[in-house]
């Protein structure tokens, strides 16, 4: 079984969502954050953005 998608409290930059998807995939955050410029600067990566922060949990205390 894997685990759940949480965004993380800590080692995040705004909302933690590139964190929790590298952290789910095992690659590099920064490589993820590069990932979600280039679709927002090309594509509709600002909805992504917003649609994932509402969708992926924030990570229990």
């Amino acid at each position: 079984m894997e685990a759940a998608m949480v965004r993380p409290r800590n080692g995040k930059v705004i909302a933690g969502v590139c964190a929790a998807l590298a952290d789910r995939f095992g690659i590099s955050r920064t490589l993820v954050r590069i990932g979600f410029v280039l679709f927002g600067l090309f594509g509709v990566g600002e909805l992504v953005y917003i649609a994932l922060w509402i969708i992926i949990p924030k990570a229990p205390q």
